[in-house]
């Protein structure tokens, strides 16, 4: 381990050094923020937002410095001491760099030689990690990806002090540890510096900043288009694959916010170097949209947990705070400014300087949640991702249906599954993923094998199960090609519809899903609306699970409790890890479950087909490292079925208050559920607590001009189009 104490730091205290004013060579000047642009950030320190960064940097660079200057030789795996200490590290010289462009002190710039050349008396011997992982073990980390991390943020806090240091610390710091560790996540690491994935995203970004830094043309051409430089991998490449023309990233949003930094903060230095490349401007700016549907993606500000997703992930985060203020400085949109006031940080750049400026001069306004259909793939046609919003403000309704592609390797098998949000929680939930980051005790901080055995089967989503069996039976290679087909979205204050068809998740089988979030005067809340059509070309088990956050209050049909021995459902994907606490064989009539979930009850009424039966379940089983988050679910299972519709209702109602210990419309407002199929399409009907009737038509043929008709208690319903509603009143 290296330590070096050589300089005192008192003028770390003191936010109004003046900076330095030494015109530095033309080749040592810094290239990624301009002399305009440090000085906008030296002008914005009386801003509040850009003031209590610059404090909060400052003292934790002074904390760094005063445990002394730690380089430990790499031996942990995730959240162990010497990789916390190279994520502190890394940290420490991006924020000492920017602090020198702000303040002038010299005392960073010593900060920061110092600990690089302690980085360049261990990285030359270094060989692959001893705790390393994967194929591709990193070097001062267990994996490539974390290293890639250390060169993006160094190589920019190295970009800020490099004119200040003495030309043999320079060539040492960089023939020692950034040439090096830049040939080692290119031309040492070209299976993952060529892939089209978030690890290659970080790599070819921190590669390419180092070229840029470096004035090592070959290094950027290389980031931008590939080791062989054809343009068939590299940023640009990624650029083009991995982002939908709405914006929406492969991976999911979990992934989205991770890959975004990389994406938007080497786009922002491609346009600093060169702005020919119009970087911002490609497809029809596609990473600036990126940014804007990232937001979106969010649900009091934590994003949608789909595929390999940590629930705790949100807005709030490194990657977003540098996202936000980039994109609006290039576009202006001063809804960007309240989810920096939502996120109480501005960065430490001119961006963040322009952004912090705006903020205290109260131009924000609040950013647009929108419904949105937003379209999977480079070209927008692999499936679509939903999100239906009713409402506004912190406890709005939200409705995603995931109707996207796989999600590459972080993809779960869950085609057509769909989330609720309402009065600020996750109502109907999806697991996310089985992993605890950065806690040594839980493997380090990886994804544990439950991620695969349970997050990622079907049976741990909200949607259809066939035989037990999970889509692709659980195979990536068959689930990367095939997309479900978009059918129909609609979205406006009267009504909020999607439906989407899956082909190909098993042999043999096709289902279609539609979703509707509809209001009505006679109701609470809006309610959701549930119709999945299944047809099978053999008689199959096919299982629907809900899977919800709260306490049962009230089950509408007569269960036997398993008191004694808690049986498991099944033997493999996933249905090993559910524990089975009831079953009941419910009828239309008395087919609900009622929870409570902070102050508010929730219903899920659904129409159980003949034979069907009822099974109230607990993720959990077979789980003996207690990696599992212990969840309820309800799975209505039919045998033996060819063809099926699962028809259901999710109605939010009512009002719990124990500290003024009242209760308020406890039960159901909605006091019947119906369901006839014609030829052509369905109609679902809700009978309210009124008399009055909310009624929903959904046709199988979504053009727009096709005519249909079901006749509903002896009256022909009519309509053109994919779907109607018709209110009928008591």
């Amino acid at each position: 381990m290296y330590h070096r104490h050589s300089f005192a730091m008192a003028a770390f205290a003191v936010l109004a050094v003046a900076p330095a004013t030494q015109a530095a060579p033309a080749d040592l000047a810094p290239v990624l923020v301009d002399e305009a642009g440090r000085q906008a950030m030296r002008d914005a320190r009386q801003n509040p937002l850009f003031a209590a960064e610059l404090a909060r940097a400052m003292a934790t660079v002074e904390a760094v410095r005063q445990a002394g200057i730690q380089v430990p030789v790499p031996k942990d795996p995730g959240g162990g001491y010497t990789h916390e200490q190279h994520k502190r590290n890394f940290r420490a010289l991006y924020e000492a760099g920017a602090l020198y462009a702000i303040t002038g002190d010299k005392a960073y710039v010593d900060f920061s030689r110092d600990m690089l050349l302690a980085y360049a008396e261990i990285y030359p011997g270094l060989g692959s990690h001893p705790a390393g992982r994967g194929e591709i073990p990193g070097r001062l980390f267990w994996q490539t990806l974390n290293d890639s991390n250390w060169l993006f943020y160094a190589v920019q806090g190295y970009d800020a002090v490099r004119q200040a240091m003495a030309e043999k610390d320079r060539k040492t710091i960089e023939d020692k540890v950034f040439r090096p560790m830049a040939r080692f996540l290119s031309e040492g690491s070209p299976r993952n510096f060529n892939l089209i994935h978030n690890h290659a995203t970080w790599a070819v970004a921190a590669v390419g900043m180092t070229g840029y830094v470096l004035r090592d043309t070959d290094l950027v051409e290389k980031a931008l288009l590939g080791l062989d430089k054809s343009g068939s991998a590299g940023f640009l490449k990624q650029v083009d694959q991995l982002f939908s023309p709405d914006g929406y990233y492969e991976e999911g949003p979990y992934y989205q916010r991770y890959a975004l930094l990389p994406f938007i903060g080497f786009a922002r230095a491609i346009e600093q170097n060169e702005p020919q490349r119009g970087i911002f401007a490609r497809r029809d700016g596609v990473l600036l949209k990126a940014v804007r549907t990232s937001v979106n993606l969010t649900y009091g500000g934590l994003f949608f947990p789909l595929n390999d997703a940590m629930k705790d992930k949100g807005l709030a985060t490194e990657e977003l705070y540098q996202a936000v203020a980039i994109a609006y400085a290039r576009s202006g949109d001063t809804g960007f400014l309240s989810v920096a006031q939502m996120q109480g940080k501005a960065v430490l750049t001119p961006d963040g300087a322009a952004l912090s400026a705006a903020v205290a001069a109260g131009k924000a306004t609040p950013f647009n949640f929108t419904s949105q259909n937003l379209g999977d793939g480079p070209d927008g046609t692999h499936g679509s991702l939903a999100i239906l919003r009713a409402g506004t403000g912190p406890k709005q309704q939200v409705l995603v249906a995931k109707n996207t592609a796989q999600g590459m390797g972080h993809g779960h098998f869950d085609k057509l599954s769909w989330i609720f949000y309402d009065n600020g929680g996750e109502v109907v939930s999806d697991y996310g993923a089985a992993r605890f980051l950065n806690i040594e005790t839980k493997a380090g901080g990886i994804y544990l094998p439950e991620n695969k055995s349970w997050a990622k089967q079907t049976v741990a989503h909200n949607t259809l199960v066939v035989n037990e069996t999970s889509h692709f039976n659980a195979d990536l290679r068959r689930a990367q090609p095939v997309a479900p087909t978009p059918l129909f979205f609609h979205a406006d204050d009267q009504m909020r519809i999607v439906s989407a068809r899956m082909e190909g998740a098993y042999d043999g089988v096709g289902f279609t899903r539609t979703l509707a979030l509809l209001g009505h005067a006679d109701l609470d809340q809006p309610v959701v609306i549930d119709l999945m059509k299944v047809r099978s070309d053999k008689p199959a088990r096919l299982d629907l699970p809900l899977h919800y956050q709260g306490h049962i209050m009230d089950v509408g049909f007569p269960l036997a409790s398993n008191n004694e021995v808690r049986p498991v459902l099944g033997k493999a994907s996933g249905y090993q890890h559910i524990w089975v606490d009831a079953t009941g064989t419910p009828d239309a009539g008395n087919a609900t479950l009622t929870w409570l979930l902070g102050n508010r009850f929730y219903t899920y009424r659904f129409l159980p087909q003949a034979g069907a039966t009822a099974i109230l379940a607990e993720s959990g089983a077979n789980d003996p490292q207690f990696n599992l988050r212990r969840e309820p679910m309800l799975i209505q299972r039919l045998d033996g079925a060819r063809q099926a519709s699962f028809v259901g209702v999710l109605e939010p109602h009512g009002e719990y208050n124990g500290a003024a210990e009242y209760t308020l419309r406890g039960r159901s407002r909605v006091a019947g559920l119906s369901h006839v199929a014609g030829p052509t399409g369905d109609v679902i009907t809700l009978t309210l607590h009124t008399g009055a009737r909310l009624r929903l038509a959904v046709s199988d043929n979504p053009a727009a001009d096709a005519r249909h008709a079901v006749t509903v208690e002896g009256t022909p319903v009519r309509w053109q189009g994919p779907f109607a509603r018709f209110d009928v009143k008591p």
